[in-house]
């Protein structure tokens, strides 16, 4: 596995890096971030915590203003956070800026024209984690996930859908059940096909429904949220954990919006609840 290094920069003490590889998975080059701390400077293979983005985002969004940097080194937490899509030239795209490129949803499409590329499930949770074991001093055996809207549906469903893998799994205004909601709706079926039943698998609220389980999940969502009640719906997510029986803490955040403010703002909570959870 070979990785071009576009930039390092020096960090609170440890080292943001930003790295492009070819994937084999959706067949173009990858760009994402990944964060040093400064224990992993000094030979020590560190925790990895996974921060998906939304809609429209790239690897770019939280590593300029997620503002996790300082708790990272602190707790001796590797970041890494992926782009949201394949991109580039023949990569099949849309107009609308909740689908296509920057808009992956975190699945695998089956469907043409987007089924060559569009693989962001299998990026995720096989060739990347692969990749930083391969050419980072990481302890892929202490591994928590987090995300935001889209990236928070990620998570959930990909930490769901792999019992065991991660340690712990947050998000932040998370899209809990893509399959009752616009933005889930429109993408599901046009990366996985009519049929309804084939989107279940990618969401978070029918995966729990039927029996699939984590301890616990850390939620916050924002009350100012203007995606809260049309495409969010946390309200899903909090029943369906109830009757499952899985430790749900959902925070909602009076007068916090949808934006990096929002994330930035409670993104320290998150890094130390998961570093809790990732020790010994």
């Amino acid at each position: 596995m070979t990785v071009d290094t576009l930039s390092v920069v020096r960090s609170h003490g440890g080292t943001q890096h930003v790295v492009k590889h070819a994937s084999r998975e959706t067949g173009m080059d990858m760009t994402f971030s990944i964060y040093l701390p400064p224990q992993a400077h000094e030979g020590v293979a560190c925790p990895v915590v996974w921060y998906l983005s939304g809609l429209t985002c790239t690897h770019a969004n939280v590593t300029e203003k997620g503002e996790y940097r300082r708790a990272c080194a602190e707790l001796g937490l590797i970041l890494v956070a992926p782009d949201t899509s394949p991109r580039g030239e023949g990569v099949p795209d849309d107009p609308a800026y909740d689908f296509g490129q920057g808009a992956g949803f975190y699945v695998d499409a089956t469907e043409e024209p987007y089924a060559r590329n569009y693989r962001m499930y299998s990026y995720i949770r096989d060739e990347l984690p692969e990749l930083i074991a391969a050419t980072f001093p990481a302890d892929m055996g202490r591994q928590a996930i987090t995300g935001h809207s889209m990236g928070g549906h990620g998570a959930l469903t990909i930490a769901l859908k792999n019992p065991g893998r991660y340690r712990s799994v947050s998000a932040f205004a998370p899209i809990v059940a893509p399959s009752q909601v616009p933005w889930g709706e429109k993408a599901l079926s046009r990366y996985l096909g009519p049929d309804r039943t084939a989107w279940l698998k990618h969401d978070a609220v029918c995966l729990i429904e039927t029996g699939a389980h984590v301890p616990e999940i850390l939620v916050d969502q924002g009350e100012a949220d203007t995606f809260l009640e049309r495409e969010l719906k946390p309200d899903l997510l909090r029943a369906a954990c109830r009757d499952a029986g899985i430790d749900l803490t959902l925070r909602m955040q009076p007068g916090y919006d949808h934006s990096y403010f929002f994330i930035s703002t409670f993104m320290e909570d998150h890094l130390r609840w998961h570093a809790e959870r990732l020790r010994g």
